[in-house]
């Protein structure tokens, strides 16, 4: 099952160090966060990859021509350097397609632009390729099959420390509230597709704000609650905290990694009208 990543956006909000580079190139640790997102993808079996590239595409095309495993894995040098033996491998089955899709093209225009490669899957998976989660996406693809629905997102509480504030018409303020403690849902960025979705995504469209919301009106678009582990990397605090959780070994979205596993609490599926789907610019 392919897995197509979003690799077009800027990380205006991000500018600190790192100047040239793509947001899914926004390192966390040694590696980028496009990286540690394929990684998770692997762990669950899916290693064939379309990276959709805009912005900073030539960062994302040599980062992998020029992969070092070594920066990641054990390894053995013997011979002065001459020759080096691998203990265990990233990327070695690995299949990647480098598609540019454009500079300033909407999310949906970008599926469009890699159907192409696609066309052998009738069901693909599909990221904005700056979010991190420990969400079990095998169980979330056999929910997702059991369906005739054309997609589903994953729907995450928000992350936001932004207060909402109520008011009257005379400016007394009746509540504050933040916005994370909130009884509502956001899209969390981790979508299952089928070649159906298509049928609702016209040129130059939005994959969220046009397609899943023309499906979600046919009854055609589920959602797949998840109450672990989300966090996105928008903003140069976010990624901060991001490090900072790297550094220290606390790695919840690890979960090739054993000692980074915990306990997966599943949650019942409900319909997309039930959350607040926000748009992306990737």
């Amino acid at each position: 099952m392919k897995v197509v990543l979003f690799c077009g956006g800027l990380g205006m909000r991000m500018r600190s160090g790192h100047d040239s580079l793509p947001k899914p190139m926004m390192p966390i640790g040694s590696r980028p966060v496009l990286w540690h997102i394929m990684k998770y993808y692997a762990h669950y079996g899916h290693t064939e990859f379309v990276l959709a590239l805009g912005y900073g595409a030539n960062a994302v095309k040599d980062y992998f021509l020029n992969y070092q495993e070594t920066h990641s894995n054990d390894f053995v040098l013997t011979k002065g350097g001459r020759e080096v033996e691998l203990l265990s491998s990233d990327i070695s089955e690995w299949r990647i397609t480098f598609v540019d899709t454009g500079m300033d093209t909407a999310i949906g225009e970008r599926l469009r632009r890699v159907r192409p490669y696609l066309e052998d899957d009738e069901v693909f998976l599909a990221n904005y390729g700056d979010v991190l989660t420990d969400a079990p996406m095998d169980r979330i693809v056999d929910d997702f099959l059991r369906t005739d629905a054309v997609g589903s997102l994953m729907a995450v509480s928000p992350q936001d420390s932004f207060h909402v504030v109520r008011f009257e018409p005379d400016g007394t303020m009746r509540d504050l509230e933040p916005v994370a403690g909130m009884s509502m849902c956001i899209n969390g960025g981790y979508f299952v597709l089928r070649q159906g979705i298509f049928d609702y995504l016209n040129e130059g469209e939005d994959l969220v704000m046009d397609a899943c919301v023309r499906a979600a009106r046919d009854g055609r678009f589920r959602v797949h609650p998840h109450e672990g582990f989300w966090a996105p990397m928008d903003t140069l605090k976010e990624r901060s905290a991001l490090e900072e959780m790297n550094r220290v070994g606390d790695r919840p979205w690890a979960v090739w990694d054993r000692e980074a596993q915990h306990h997966l609490r599943r949650v019942p599926e409900v319909e997309v009208g039930e959350i607040a789907a926000f748009p992306r610019t990737v």
